[in-house]
């Protein structure tokens, strides 16, 4: 009776209740529902690390208790212990930072753990260059900087009189690319440039507070020194499309804070404010539209569809890269596969490379080690002939004779037909032969 009483002792019970209490409450709770109880999943498979580890994962999601705390305790740890888990990294106030991000960038180069030739940057752009050339087709390409590569001093003050920093393997990766003659666009130094700029206090930074990407400063900025490096080497010629340019300001919440995946965080945090710039034609006003049959394919990840696809529309990378080179572009965007994914869905979709002769390929510095699927080889997608290779002598049955048929613009029709109904080499290939049986030869 005396134990009982024994503070010690109470507190033992209260641990020993909430231990047992959790788990009987959880299996009462799932007794009455259909599924059953989980914990008793671990004996319907074979008790492998692999399946061990996901009946892990699968009581830790299904538990009620943890998923009315977690939220609570983030809130904690991010408002008062300035912590934000494995997604997270703060730097100074209103500022985030992609921690797994941060991570790679920090880790030294002999920890880094040596991958096959696949999982080699280099070599699989140094494969996808020589494999377009085989066609006549010029590769650039874009790493674009992480935030903490531009602007360390925001993460910490110790970095105060840096301007720039380049990791140790990402110079590796960009040396090793121009020892190739691998065209590469060096944003790392033209965003370094534009922070020592005298005026570079008062101009908009070159990144999001809350978010991993490039503001609307830094998308336009890319574009300039993209479109005058295209120009430089005579890849491309300025067309004769005129754009201006809308402002479109928007709200938007970082995707770091989102990462987070913390609603009360979320409802706390104020979305930043992010004055976005919408490209549109001068002739009639219409806000900024790729052109599939464009000789310049972008291919890229969030990056070039920030701005781009989702709000406001028509004020990302491609409609900014199009204004400076007055000519529409068209694009290819894979969310977070930049290294290989994009590339695999251009290999599904061989209309996107009809009629190219420059693909710029972007994707963001942490990739180089983060990468999804890492760096595979991949082969372009069966070559097409275009309609556009018949007698010049041709126009379409029924059509005036001496109007005849511009052939590009048969072309065109194949690539827009083709891309918008996102088919394949063989549906491309009858699409040809459709619109070649509409074509008759004249003398």
């Amino acid at each position: 009776m005396n134990r009982i009483r024994d503070p010690q002792w109470c507190l033992i019970l209260v641990f020993l209740g909430i231990i047992a209490g959790v788990p009987l409450t959880q299996m009462l709770r799932e007794a009455r529902q259909e599924d059953g109880v989980r914990a008793f999943e671990v004996f319907s498979q074979p008790p492998t690390s692999a399946h061990l580890r996901a009946y892990e994962r699968s009581l830790e999601d299904a538990n009620w208790v943890a998923r009315s705390c977690r939220p609570w305790v983030q809130f904690a740890q991010f408002a008062w212990l300035k912590y934000g888990g494995e997604k997270a990294a703060f730097g100074e106030p209103g500022w985030f930072f992609y921690r797994p991000g941060l991570n790679d960038m920090l880790a030294r180069k002999d920890t880094i753990k040596a991958g096959g030739i696949t999982n080699d940057p280099v070599s699989a752009i140094v494969d996808y260059r020589d494999q377009l050339e085989t066609r006549g087709i010029r590769l650039m390409v874009l790493p674009v900087p992480n935030k903490e590569s531009v602007y360390p001093d925001r993460l910490t003050a110790r970095a105060e009189l840096r301007h720039g920093l380049v990791a140790p393997r990402t110079r590796e990766v960009l040396d090793r690319l121009r020892a190739a003659d691998v065209e590469v666009v060096d944003l790392f130094n033209a965003y370094s440039q534009a922070r020592q700029r005298p005026d570079a206090a008062s101009q908009a930074s070159l990144y999001l507070a809350q978010d991993t990407h490039w503001s609307p400063a830094g998308v336009q900025l890319a574009a300039q020194v993209v479109a005058r490096r295209l120009v430089e080497l005579g890849w491309v010629q300025p067309g004769q499309v005129e754009y201006s340019e809308r402002s479109t300001p928007i709200r938007r919440l970082g995707d770091v804070l989102r990462m987070l995946q913390a609603p009360i965080i979320e409802r706390c945090v104020r979305p930043e404010a992010v004055p976005c710039v919408q490209v549109i034609r001068r002739d009639n006003g219409e806000s900024y539209k790729d052109a599939p049959d464009s000789e310049v394919l972008v291919l890229g990840d969030s990056f070039t569809r920030i701005y781009e696809r989702d709000e406001p529309g028509a004020a990302g990378f491609i409609a900014h890269l199009a204004k400076e080179l007055k000519r529409p572009l068209m694009g290819l965007v894979n969310d977070g596969g930049g290294s290989t994914l994009v590339r695999r869905e251009l290999r599904d979709r061989p209309a996107f490379l009809m009629n190219k002769k420059v693909v710029l390929w972007e994707f963001v510095e942490r990739d180089i080690g983060l990468g999804l699927e890492g760096w595979k080889l991949v082969p372009l997608p069966p070559a097409v002939e275009s309609p556009g290779h018949v007698p010049l002598k041709t126009v379409r049955k029924g059509a005036d004779d001496e109007a005849g048929d511009d052939l590009r613009a048969l072309d065109r029709e194949v690539i827009q037909v083709a891309a918008h109904r996102d088919v394949g080499a063989p549906a491309v290939a009858e699409l040809v032969e459709e619109i070649r049986a509409q074509l008759v030869e004249v003398d």
